[in-house]
């Protein structure tokens, strides 16, 4: 079964209503994001950016939401945000807001209580509703709500816009089986569930022949991929699988999950060519009480030992990770056991954040609330740390020449710097120079450069200008971009295409292709 290129047999783009998706949170979210997109313009909506500036009205006819229930404040955002768009609604009864994702999940028809002017209240595991439900929303004069408990169709089925030509998310499951004390996402996205090993290789390669040269695999846990058809081993054979399909030259994954990292995840890292040498693993705390309080199921010294074992197999490897600084009941004692793990790791880069109480968590009524100043103090702290392994890590690639996929918008002063940015191997950010008169890079095209510059988020690779390492590799990918750029109008992004479905345990003849690496 292959992915298929639909197009929409809705009004022409004179006469079609337009729609905005707004989103907010993970990876996952945004790859939801483009199956909304996609829905929506089998539906004949429009993308209100794909207008030309002239026609663009100020807010589309259908503006969707698609919230986070995780980051600090996201209520008070999604609040925020609904209570801007009122006067529009106002002037203009027939324009429609819809609101899904998490944050949709946990407040249901609360929502429409505390904005009426909201039309549609969707979840997270019926996202292929939305048509229907703007649809039924209109007809009725009323607001619709449809909130479902677990999910029915796994979303690789819907209709997907894909937001790069040369890069593409593929989900391997949903859910978490995880019970982490200051998580609200097991509750709101379900138990894990999994999709076949031979239709997520099918719809790889899918996206390989439209001219995706780099995919990510997503999941809530990526690496427990498979503890739904009883295979333990199934992601690494996954990632070994990926190896073999043609023409895709990245392959990366997000998040996985320290408990479940095993030996035969980072061989397959090691042993698959494609498979980038970059990995985020969450640490969460340094404390093994506050990992035990959050309940972490692996300790600080498990932590370091996966850390090792990374680095011994792929020396080069760049890693990342999340940190929660104040959790209830942290001490000065706990919070320096974080900073010891922070030096000893030297992670790249590291996302940092600053607990806060989720309702309908188990942390937001424990006791022992981290007063907010202290939090505040040991959040400065921990950044200053981290910046300045990242900066030591950086330094030490000045000299090194690395490949980089060119991408659009990765650099805010591209313009003033001259320069073009996109990722290295290892996922670090670099700005690149062009030298006069040499070949321009397309997006989706790979530059070999040398870091001239370290810095603490990003690096400089002016080699070029100095009569060093500065060759183009122009690849599917920038063929793919360039064909989108020669679209008189419209968004310049992928035609809406088909995924595959779909979830569960797979068949013995599926199970069997999978294990012995090859597409089933």
């Amino acid at each position: 079964m292959t992915a298929q290129t639909v197009t929409s047999a809705g009004p022409s783009t004179g006469s079609a209503r337009t729609y905005d998706v707004r989103t907010h949170g993970c990876q996952m979210n945004v790859h939801d994001s483009e199956r909304l997109s996609g829905l929506l313009e089998t539906a004949g909506y429009v993308d209100l950016a794909s207008l030309p500036a002239s026609e663009r009205p100020a807010v589309a006819d259908v503006v969707v939401f698609n919230t986070c229930a995780v980051r600090e404040n996201a209520d008070n955002k999604l609040y925020g945000n609904l209570g801007q768009l009122r006067p529009a609604k106002l002037a203009n009864p027939d324009m429609q807001i819809a609101v899904g994702g998490c944050m949709a999940q946990k407040d249901r028809g609360t929502i429409v209580e505390r904005a009426p002017w909201v039309d549609v209240v969707f979840g997270t595991h019926n996202i292929g509703s939305l048509p229907a439900l703007l649809d039924r929303a209109a007809h009725n004069r009323r607001a619709e709500v449809e909130i479902l408990e677990s999910l029915e169709v796994f979303p690789s089925t819907l209709p997907t816009r894909r937001d790069s030509a040369y890069s593409g998310w593929v989900s391997i499951s949903v859910g978490c089986n995880n019970t982490c004390t200051f998580c609200i996402v097991p509750s709101l996205r379900g138990k894990e569930q999994d999709r076949r090993p031979g239709e997520i290789l099918a719809e790889i390669e899918a996206l390989v022949a439209q001219g995706v040269v780099e995919v990510t695999l997503l999941g809530q846990n990526v690496n427990t991929y498979g503890v739904e058809f009883g295979d333990r081993l199934a992601f690494g054979k996954l990632l070994r699988a990926c190896g073999e399909i043609e023409g895709l030259e990245r392959v990366r994954f997000t998040s996985p999950h320290p408990a479940a990292f095993t030996d035969d995840v980072i061989a397959a890292m090691a042993e698959t060519p494609n498979v980038m040498p970059s990995l985020h693993m969450p640490l969460q705390s340094g404390s093994d009480a506050v990992l035990k309080t959050m309940r972490r199921s692996y300790r600080s010294a498990k932590f370091l030992r996966i850390i090792d074992a990374v680095r011994d197999r792929i020396p080069d490897a760049a890693i990342t990770t999340d940190i929660i600084v104040g959790f209830p009941g942290e001490t000065e004692e706990d919070f320096q056991g974080t900073l010891d793990v922070v030096r000893a790791a030297r992670f790249s880069s590291a996302f940092t954040f600053q607990y806060s109480i989720r309702p309908g968590t188990p942390a937001a009524t424990m006791e022992d609330q981290v007063p907010k100043a202290v939090v505040q103090e040991r959040f400065e702290r921990l950044v200053a740390l981290q910046d300045e392994m990242s900066w030591v890590e950086n330094r030490r690639l000045e000299g090194r020449e690395v490949e980089v996929l060119v991408s659009p918008g990765e650099g805010r002063k591209d313009t003033e710097t001259r320069r073009l940015s996109g990722r290295a191997q290892d996922n670090r950010l670099v700005h690149f120079a062009v030298p006069d008169g040499a070949p321009v890079p397309r997006p989706g095209d790979a530059v070999t450069v040398a870091v001239t510059y370290g810095a603490p988020h990003h690096l400089v690779a002016d080699s070029g200008l100095e009569g060093g390492a500065y060759s183009v590799r122009r690849t599917a990918g920038g063929d793919a971009w360039a064909a989108l750029q020669e679209q008189p109008t419209g968004s310049r992004k992928p035609a809406v295409s088909l995924g595959m479905p779909s979830l569960g345990r797979p068949s013995p003849a599926a199970a069997a292709a999978a294990s012995a690496c090859s597409v089933g």
